[in-house]
């Protein structure tokens, strides 16, 4: 027996083994969300703004780009004077998340984008085009309608996880033929728990927003409807 190939064997075996760990480990830090990092994003943000008289570091969307999803922080303009680099969680880094600005006029306050939710709905998108139409099941609201995910030949209803309630959410489309992610369970459980006082005909998703590190990213406005004070979605 040949000790000395055998010891090269299992040097290279344990090598061969720790490559195929590290991605793996890299991979599951990319996708926690850590307040430590989200504060020195914060921070980064508010000298910048600081120092440019007001300005933010944030990417040029359309004016119709939806609210939660109308402010990318652009990395490049603060790092790496104002942040070493970016989060290793964020998709610059090869992250999950994005890292967004809300409340910009008053209080610009940074926030996380969970971009699997984009991946499945970009795959639904591409499955209704294949289609040649939207297959519209039930209406759940004016132009606004559940998914007959059977005739876009899925096994499973695909379904979202909640960054608020690690619930799994629907997906509706509209008369449009647009995507979204119904949170209507998550404002539901935030409305019970905090007995919060909403006004009908105003958007109510802020009140996800308020505690949390994330945003309800591909949603529809919401609203409460005074007769159940039940979250129903707000009529464009």
């Amino acid at each position: 027996m040949n000790w000395k190939v055998i010891g090269v064997l299992l040097v290279l075996t344990s090598l061969f083994l720790s490559g195929c760990m590290y991605p793996k480990e890299k991979l599951a830090e990319n996708q926690i969300p850590y307040t430590d990092q989200v504060q020195a994003v914060q921070q980064a943000v508010n000298s910048f703004k600081e120092d440019n008289g007001g300005i933010l570091p944030i990417k040029t969307k359309d004016a119709v780009t939806p609210i939660y999803q109308k402010y990318p922080i652009e990395f490049k303009k603060i790092a790496p004077k104002y942040i070493a680099e970016p989060p290793g969680n964020a998709f610059e880094s090869g992250g999950i998340f994005q890292y967004v600005l809300i409340d910009v006029e008053t209080n610009p306050t940074v926030k996380l984008l969970d971009l699997r939710m984009a991946d499945t709905i970009r795959e639904i998108n591409i499955r209704i085009k294949s289609n040649g139409y939207p297959p519209y099941k039930d209406k759940i609201a004016d132009n606004v309608y559940t998914i007959d995910f059977d005739e876009l030949g899925y096994k499973q209803e695909p379904y979202a996880v909640s960054p608020f309630t690690n619930q799994n959410l629907p997906f509706v489309v509209t008369t449009n033929a647009e995507v979204f992610i119904d949170y209507r369970q998550d404002l539901f459980q935030k409305l019970k728990e905090n007995d919060k006082e909403v006004k009908p005909g105003e958007d109510i998703r802020y009140i996800l927003v308020e505690d949390s590190m994330f945003v309800p990213a591909y949603s529809l406005p919401y609203t409460i409807d005074p007769e159940n004070n039940e979250p129903v979605f707000l009529k464009q």
